[in-house]
Parts: C-alpha cells; sequence; structure tokens
C-alpha cells in the first residue's frame, strides 16, 4: 500500500494513503474528540466536535476530521486556538436543548459530553438557551428507556441497530430543529421489532439511552429476612466489570466480583458457568439426537435471547431449528427453584433468584412464557453488568481492596467449557467437546477454527467417521446472511451457534460503557474474550461431562440428558412473532 507523509502538530510520520486526519492523529499520539463517530459504523462527519485544522498548500482551514482523507505533506493541527473555539461554540450549541441534569444521570461521571464540556471549559451551558423540545420518556420496552431530551442526535444507536445489527427499528423523524430519534409512526419501541439486545446502549454518548435498573427491588429483596436471595453470574461479567472501578480492559476480577457480591447480602454466590455446563449436556444431546434420528437440521444454539427474539421476528420458520433449551441463565433459576430448593427444603416462591448478566436482552427473557419450572418464574431479576458496578459503589465496597473469594458450591462448580460462552464460538466449541466425547470417547479441547472476533466463521470437523458442518455467527447482520444462505440451500450446516452481540456475550449490550475514542481503536471483544479463553486453558476441567457437580445432578435429580423431567425443567419454546409485534 502506498504511504504519504504528514505534519500532526510539527511531528512528521507516514501514513498509509486514504488514512484520515483522526486516524493520523492517533498514529502521531494525539486524540481528537467525536461524538458521532464510529469505525465503519458512523462516518458521518455531523457532529463537529472532531473539526481539525489543515494545510493542504492554499493555508489551514477546518475539515471534519474523522472523515477528511490525509494528502502528501498535508500539516495539520488538532488543538490550535481556532479549533478549542470551534469545538468549544459547537458544543454550547448542542448543551443549549440538551437536559442539563447531570446530578441524576445514570452517564455523570462517565458521559462522553460531559467530559467534552469540562476539557473544553464550558462552564456557561445557557449561552445560547432558546426554545427547547420536550419529549416524553419511552419506556415501553422490557429491557431499557429512550430519553430524548438527552440526545444529542449523534445517530450513533441509529447506525448500529441498522448497520450492526440489520433491524432499524430507530430512525431520525421530522427535520431540521424538530428532529429526533424514534421508531416508524412513533411507535414505543416495545411495539417494534426490537430484539432488546442493548448494542444502542453501549454505544450512546449520554444519558439518553440506558437499561432499566432494577437494583433497588434487588436490595429491597435482601433486606427481606423471609426471601432467600441466591445470584449468579455470567462468564462475561468477571471479563468485564473491572472496568467499572478503572482497571484495564481484560482485567479478570472473578474472585473480586464474588466477595462483592456476599457483601452486599446475597445468601448465596453461584456461577452460571455451571448451567452453561449443563446446558451443553442438553444441547449435545439434542444435537446427537437430531443427527441419528432425522431431526430438524441445522440445530442452532438459543442461549441469546436478543437472538431468539429476532428469530421469532425475522425468520419465524427457522424457530424449529432452534435448540429448546433453555438458556443457561433461565437453567440456572429453573434448576435452583427446584432441584436446589428441594436438597434445601427451601420454598421456591421464597427463593429470589438474580442474574448478574452482560446483557439486557435478559431482563426481556425473565418475562417470556414457559420459563417458571417450578411454577413461579426462573429468574426473579436479571441485572447488567454496569448495575452491578453501580450496586457496589453505592455500598461504598471498596473493590480494589478485596481479596479473592470463590463461588458457594455446587452450583458454583464448572468447567472451562462453561466459561467459555462468553465469546463468540464458545457455545459451537464447548457442544463439540462433548458431542465427540460422547462419540469416540476422545477428548478434544482447543478448537481455534471457531474462535475470534470474525462476523461469520465456518469449520468442519470429521467425528467418529461423519462430517459435521458448523457455522458460527456474532452480530444479527451477520445472522441474518447466515439464515438466508440456509434458506436459499447456499450453505449446508449441520449446527450453528448464533449470537446477537458482535463478538458475544463479552461485547453485551449490558457491560460497561467505553468512550469512543477507546472503541474506535481497541478490540474490546477480543481483549475481554482473553480472559474467558485463559480461564479455560487453566481450568482442571475442560469438559462440560466432567462436571461433578452436572454429574451428582442428573444422578440425583434429572436421571440423564433428555430425559422427560430434565425437558421438563431445563427446555422451552418459541413464538413465531409477526414485524413489529
Amino acid at each position: 500500500m502506498e504511504n504519504i507523509t504528514v505534519k500532526v502538530n510539527g511531528a512528521e510520520i507516514s501514513v498509509p494513503k486514504g488514512t484520515t486526519v483522526l486516524e493520523a492523529a492517533h498514529m502521531a499520539g494525539f486524540e481528537i474528540p467525536t461524538l458521532c463517530y464510529m469505525k465503519e459504523i458512523n462516518e458521518i462527519g455531523a457532529c463537529r466536535i472532531c473539526v481539525t485544522e489543515v494545510n493542504e498548500g492554499r493555508g489551514f482551514r477546518l475539515v471534519a476530521g474523522c472523515v477528511y482523507p490525509c494528502s502528501n505533506n498535508m500539516e495539520i493541527l488538532t488543538s490550535s486556538p481556532k479549533v478549542i473555539d470551534s469545538r468549544k461554540r459547537t458544543l454550547e450549541l448542542i448543551l443549549s436543548t440538551h437536559d442539563r441534569k447531570c446530578l441524576s444521570c445514570v452517564r455523570s461521571g462517565n458521559c462522553e459530553l460531559q467530559k467534552l464540556a469540562k476539557d473544553y471549559g464550558v462552564e456557561d451551558a445557557s449561552v445560547y438557551d432558546g426554545v427547547k423540545n420536550e419529549y416524553e420518556v419511552d419506556s415501553s420496552a422490557a429491557h431499557m428507556y429512550r430519553d430524548n431530551n438527552k440526545c444529542i442526535l449523534c445517530r450513533r444507536c441509529v447506525a448500529v441497530c441498522s448497520k450492526t445489527q440489520g433491524i432499524g427499528v430507530i430512525g431520525a423523524n421530522e427535520r431540521g430543529f424538530k428532529t429526533y430519534i424514534g421508531s416508524a409512526f412513533d411507535m414505543g419501541l416495545g411495539e417494534t421489532s426490537c430484539v432488546s439486545c442493548g448494542q444502542c446502549i453501549a454505544v450512546c454518548p449520554v444519558g439518553a439511552l440506558s437499561e432499566k435498573d432494577y437494583t433497588k427491588p434487588v436490595l429491597e429483596a435482601i433486606a427481606d429476612p423471609s426471601k432467600t436471595v441466591l445470584v449468579q453470574t455470567a462468564p462475561a461479567v468477571r471479563a468485564g466489570l473491572g472496568e467499572c472501578f478503572g482497571l484495564p480492559i481484560g482485567t479478570n476480577v472473578e474472585g473480586k466480583m464474588v466477595a462483592a457480591l456476599r457483601r452486599l447480602g446475597f445468601d448465596k454466590v453461584f456461577d452460571t458457568d455451571f448451567a452453561a455446563d449443563l446446558t451443553i449436556m442438553e444441547e449435545a444431546n439434542e444435537f446427537l439426537d437430531r443427527v441419528k434420528n432425522g431431526g430438524k437440521l441445522p440445530l442452532i444454539t438459543s442461549c441469546s435471547p436478543g437472538w431468539v427474539k429476532y428469530c421469532e421476528h425475522y425468520f419465524p420458520d427457522m424457530t424449529e431449528n432452534l435448540s429448546s433449551c433453555k438458556s443457561p441463565q433461565q437453567m440456572f433459576g429453573a434448576t435452583a427453584k427446584t432441584y436446589y430448593a428441594e436438597k434445601m427444603g427451601i420454598d421456591p416462591k421464597d427463593i429470589v433468584m438474580v442474574s448478574i448478566m452482560p446483557c439486557t436482552a435478559k431482563k426481556f427473557e425473565i418475562g417470556r412464557e414457559d420459563q417458571s419450572a417450578a411454577g413461579v418464574p426462573d429468574v426473579d431479576f436479571a441485572l447488567t453488568t454496569r448495575e452491578l458496578g453501580r450496586m457496589i459503589e453505592r455500598a461504598g465496597i471498596n473493590f480494589l481492596g478485596l481479596e479473592d473469594e470463590k463461588f458457594d458450591d455446587p452450583l458454583g462448580i464448572s468447567t472451562g467449557a462453561g466459561v467459555i460462552f462468553g465469546a463468540t464460538g464458545g457455545v459451537m466449541e464447548a457442544a463439540l467437546r462433548t458431542a465427540v466425547y460422547t462419540l469416540t470417547g476422545e477428548n478434544v479441547t482447543d478448537l481455534p477454527e471457531v474462535r475470534g472476533t470474525d462476523g461469520i466463521k465456518e469449520a468442519t470437523y470429521n467425528v467418529a467417521g461423519m462430517d459435521v458442518k458448523v457455522c458460527v455467527a456474532s452480530g444479527l447482520a451477520n445472522a441474518r446472511e447466515v439464515l438466508e444462505k440456509v434458506q436459499k440451500g447456499e450453505a449446508d450446516y449441520q449446527f450453528i451457534e448464533i449470537m446477537a452481540c458482535p463478538g458475544g456475550c463479552v461485547n453485551g449490550g449490558g457491560q460497561p460503557q467505553q468512550p469512543m475514542n477507546i472503541r474506535n481503536f481497541t478490540d474490546l471483544r477480543a481483549e475481554r474474550a482473553k480472559v474467558l479463553y485463559n480461564l479455560d486453558a487453566s481450568m482442571p476441567l475442560r469438559q462440560s461431562h466432567e462436571n461433578p457437580a452436572v454429574k451428582a445432578l442428573y444422578d440425583e435429580f434429572l436421571e440423564k440428558p433428555g430425559s422427560h423431567k430434565a425437558h421438563e425443567i431445563l427446555h422451552t419454546s418459541y413464538v413465531k412473532r409477526k414485524i413489529n409485534d
């Protein structure tokens, strides 16, 4: 590739031809601020916060650094007085129509607009005060709210919903000063075909979008002496929670997380990885049964509730391909309120099951039908990683100073196969480990072909003389591509793993929010996934069928994978939905 030479604040560097001013500055060690820009997703140059002075031989002028290409011998000034003045005026204009209730905003202290206002000395936000549009908060969805009074029209949410997820249930309505982000015909988000993935929340720079916070009723349950409050934590949470407390991306905080949950008052702290192992036992059995007995293929995983709802809306005919297994979250709750409740002599009605998830769609999932094995909801409250972070802060717990603690037994015992569920390809790899063992008695562990952050991965494995063609997809636009190929007969798979969020649960809509200057230049998915694969490699047990607690569950209660009792407790059903249903 041809390189060109540019000067950034006097520092001469060589960059590939086609590099933008923003990228060149980053290479030179200077960060140009942005609000609307998302690399390869929302490159529209709309917010003008990234304005930068450039000189291409005709004198310096202001350009949008996020989209303006470098030319040979270009001079770039990222923080000249003219640049700073322009950015400050733009911020004042944005704030003139912004709901500035910062002290009570969920994003206070972690708001990109707030930080920019501080960085550029915007002390008087009323400079351009005038008419303001006022909007009702949309809380119609099960998982989130939208407050357009705080929206800055950056359109990041629109781009990620349309391009990354291929759904597009939100967009810009009206024009000019009256422009706002909403759904078609002013429908509430809960009335649309939104799948609750929360990727819009993950990229929102301000407090316009956030998950519904259920920390208050959880704390009330903990304070109720008549309730036994159990908590389970998904694998990806331990890979992200540390970011809430300033730790580097990709820090494993499993031990501190367990210690913090105990200090919050939960009666037992369990690991959803146990239920991930249980899911594999059921799903691997289901896959082998379909292969042997002519069942519906390809079998498609059902661990991601955002993906399941997407399938119900957009590919309803393929709901028959979905595994009937509940997700690990729901399997855990079902097991806790049946097997564990029976062992401990607790009435299921007195158990409050709380899950800590990297996922906002889990808030929708707990309210689905056919998710109440004990006659009560399998899970009562699903909290995001962010909600847990806020609970720990409010309780005054010194998270960084905590000593590591271990999960409670027996529902805290897991294998490496369970922990990798949080990364795209992890469910597939875990299932194949157990399927291969069931058919051949051989132990396999690392399957690199299904690892990594690529949106679509394919592989063929020869198992007991049979070629098994598999596919892994993450991000719903990629899922659509895969399923359309299957429908057209252009792809012949026996087993497909699909995760709603790009990169899997480690990049879920409930994970800690990182500013775009981090997201644009750091692969959050890969850094967080490393935590899970490193844990897997270090664990003494790496295959779900080796989990002694899972073995005991079958011996004492469920009989065997795929049994009638297992189906009653651990499996579910689906709905063929219409668009905007």
